[in-house]
């Protein structure tokens, strides 16, 4: 039998979960005590079944602690397994040295995570100079992909769409969205100077200026990209474009000077965002079934 957990922040996806499952929702009581530490008490009867803890990671700091607690909790307390939903998965971006003594993040929260739970299941991890999720994970990690979702609301959504990504590393992942959605496609120059400082190269736009321009990118944290991107193609005499993101991270005022320039800002559910309108909750229901 499946018990599903949801932590602070992930409770519609987790209940959305449990229903296409046909699932035990779990009752899971959080709070901060006084001090900040965390509380943590599994209500649910767990001995025999199998645990899932929903948990985006777009606030690792402030999960990690949290979902260890309860992980650990669910063993003491006799679940037979634990699979960690985490539709978005932090400390994927520091996965190299860049200067010396920085410490390589994405490799060391890996180890951290991997002793907690039995399998892992996210969407679309910053995977950049890892092949797979298995380089640095020790337990069955699998990476899902949003690409058939977003070509699916293009297809729904926008006429004469071109699609659009911002940087060469983007390149297959935009033509995959864009061959779903039968659009052309082209790809940006990035260069980021810093963790706010973008310049995006624009290519001669103009011919395009019959069709949709859909900026695609898979994390909007300080928004930099797509909001220069976006300002190029309204330059060059296109409309303003249609900003789709996987994971809604828009840190500080990243959102509202997006939709300045944007025609709309789409992204899925991973993290809670008044943007999300496309739901990852059937692609995680079957990868789930799966595993079963």
């Amino acid at each position: 039998m499946r018990i599903i957990f949801s932590l602070p922040g992930s409770e519609r996806l987790g209940g959305d979960l449990a229903a296409r499952l046909g699932a035990e929702q779990g009752v899971l009581e959080t709070r901060r005590f006084p001090d900040g530490e965390s509380y943590v008490r599994i209500v649910s009867e767990v001995g025999g079944k199998a645990a899932v803890l929903v948990c985006t990671l777009a606030q690792p700091d402030e999960q990690f602690l949290r979902l260890v607690f309860t992980a650990r909790t669910l063993r003491e307390l006799g679940a037979s397994s634990i699979t960690l939903v985490a539709p978005y998965l932090g400390y994927m971006r520091q996965d190299t040295r860049f200067r010396p003594g920085e410490a390589v993040t994405s490799a060391s929260f890996a180890d951290l995570l991997s002793r907690e739970v039995d399998r892992l299941i996210t969407v679309d991890p910053h995977l950049h100079r890892h092949a797979a999720l298995s380089e640095i994970y020790a337990i069955p990690a699998l990476a899902l992909h949003a690409a058939p979702l977003l070509a699916a609301w293009i297809t729904g959504h926008v006429a004469q769409p071109l699609i659009i990504g911002p940087d060469i590393e983007s390149e297959q992942w935009v033509a995959e969205v864009a061959g779903r959605a039968g659009a052309p496609h082209l790809v940006l120059r990035k260069q980021r100077h810093g963790d706010r400082s973008v310049t995006v190269e624009m290519p001669d736009v103009t011919g395009w200026r019959d069709l949709q321009p859909v900026l695609i990118d898979d994390i909007v944290s300080s928004g930099r990209t797509m909001i220069e991107a976006a300002k190029g193609l309204v330059g060059q005499g296109l409309p303003p474009p249609v900003c789709l993101a996987v994971h809604a991270l828009f840190a500080e005022a990243a959102f509202a000077q997006l939709a300045e320039t944007a025609k709309v800002v789409i992204s899925t559910d991973t993290v809670a965002h008044p943007s999300n309108a496309i739901s990852v909750a059937g692609l995680l229901a079957q990868a789930l079934q799966a595993t079963a």
